[in-house]
C-alpha cells in the first residue's frame, strides 16, 4: 500500500493529464489521496514543494528503470539499443520527464525552481533532497552513462543521446509542414523508433569496438 507521499504524488501526476499545474488545487490533491489537507502541507511544504518532489520523483523511477535495464544480460550493443528505445517510448509517455532529459518546460508543467536560499528545511527528509532542485538535462544524461558498465560508457552515452535527437526532433510524417511543432511551441511527443532499432544496434556496436582500441571514454 503506498504511502501517503506516494499516494500525494501519484495524485499530482494523474492531475496533470487533465489540466495544467496552475490549476492543479492542493484541496483537490489531498482529496484524491484520501489525506488530509494537514498532511499534504507536512509532506511538501507549499504547491512548490509538491512540484519539486514530482520533478525529483521522475528523476529517480527513470534512473531506476535505466539501471535494470542495462543489468539485464546480453550483448552490449542490443542492450545499449533496448535502452534507446525505452527512452523514446517512456518520454512519450512521461512529459515530466520529457522536459527534465531536455530542458522543454512548458506552462502545463511543475516549475522546477529550488527552494529559496535561506528558507527553513524541510522536516521530511525526502523533502530536503527534492527542495535542491531537479538534475539539469546534462546531469541526468551524465547520471545514465554511470549506470553502465566502464567499458561501456562511450556506446551509452551516445545511445542516451541519440534517443534524445528523436524526443526533441522526432520524424515529421510525410505531408506535414516543415518544423511544426508541438503544443505551445515546444517539443512535440515522439513516437517508437522500433523499425529504427536493427540500425542503430549496429551502430552502437560499432561505436563499443572502436573503445576498446580509442582512449576516449566520453562523447564531445
Amino acid at each position: 500500500m503506498p504511502t501517503a507521499r506516494e499516494a500525494l504524488l501519484d495524485a499530482a501526476l494523474a492531475a496533470l493529464t487533465h489540466r495544467p499545474w496552475s490549476a492543479v488545487r492542493m484541496a483537490d490533491l489531498a482529496a484524491a489521496a484520501r489525506v488530509s489537507r494537514q498532511t499534504l502541507y507536512n509532506e511538501f511544504g507549499s504547491k512548490d514543494g509538491l512540484a519539486r518532489a514530482l520533478v525529483r520523483r521522475e528523476a529517480d523511477t527513470y534512473l531506476q528503470g535505466v539501471r535494470g535495464l542495462l543489468a539485464r544480460p546480453g550483448p552490449p550493443g542490443r542492450t545499449l539499443a533496448a535502452l534507446a528505445e525505452w527512452i523514446v517510448a517512456r518520454t512519450a509517455a512521461r512529459p515530466v520527464l520529457r522536459a527534465l532529459l531536455t530542458g522543454a518546460w512548458d506552462a502545463r508543467l511543475p516549475a522546477p525552481r529550488p527552494a529559496r536560499p535561506g528558507a527553513r528545511p524541510a522536516t521530511v527528509p525526502a523533502q530536503r533532497r527534492a527542495d535542491a532542485g531537479p538534475p539539469a538535462p546534462g546531469e541526468l544524461v551524465a547520471a545514465t552513462v554511470a549506470c553502465a558498465d566502464e567499458g561501456w560508457a562511450a556506446a551509452c552515452e551516445l545511445a542516451v543521446r541519440i534517443a534524445l535527437s528523436h524526443v526533441v526532433a522526432p520524424p515529421v510524417p510525410y505531408g506535414t509542414a516543415a518544423g511544426a511543432r508541438g503544443a505551445g511551441g515546444q517539443c512535440a511527443e515522439p513516437e517508437s523508433w522500433s523499425p529504427m532499432t536493427p540500425t542503430i544496434t549496429r551502430v552502437i556496436e560499432t561505436i563499443l569496438r572502436v573503445e576498446t582500441t580509442s582512449p576516449r571514454k566520453t562523447m564531445p
